[in-house]
């Protein structure tokens, strides 16, 4: 039988996603609420952030494994996408997302963050 997606290192795990659900939904709540027509697709792409890791948390906090995997590969295509794109053309956004410049503004954490995670969801798969 495999570990939980929430034991031992997961714990730590759950929690970093924790914090990074709540501070991207209070980040695009709060933008969106604010100044949405100052970069409405910048603060978008904070609440689908905010999203995924609320679901993240939840996944590797429940083992749901499935659900784990496909939020956290998204996250890493979102990470890497939106990054990429804030690259090649910074205008392109008028201001940061979570995402932006690979999560540059976290510490680039955002980055990180899916890569330690699917790395823990192989870690304790069944064998």
């Amino acid at each position: 039988m495999s570990e939980p997606t929430s034991a031992g290192f997961g714990r730590a795990l759950v929690a970093v996603y924790g914090v990074f659900a709540v501070a991207a939904a209070s980040r695009s709540i709060y933008q969106l609420s604010t100044r949405a027509g100052e970069a409405p697709v910048a603060y978008s792409l904070s609440a689908v952030a905010g999203v995924v890791y609320v679901a993240a948390t939840w996944a590797l906090a429940t083992d749901r494994r499935r659900a784990a995997l496909a939020t956290v590969g998204f996250e890493l295509a979102g990470v890497l996408g939106v990054g990429l794109l804030t690259v090649v053309d910074d205008d392109l956004f008028p201001d940061a997302t979570v995402w932006s410049d690979f999560g540059a503004g976290y510490l680039f954490i955002p980055l990180v963050l899916p890569v330690v995670g699917l790395a823990w969801l192989r870690r304790t798969r069944d064998p």
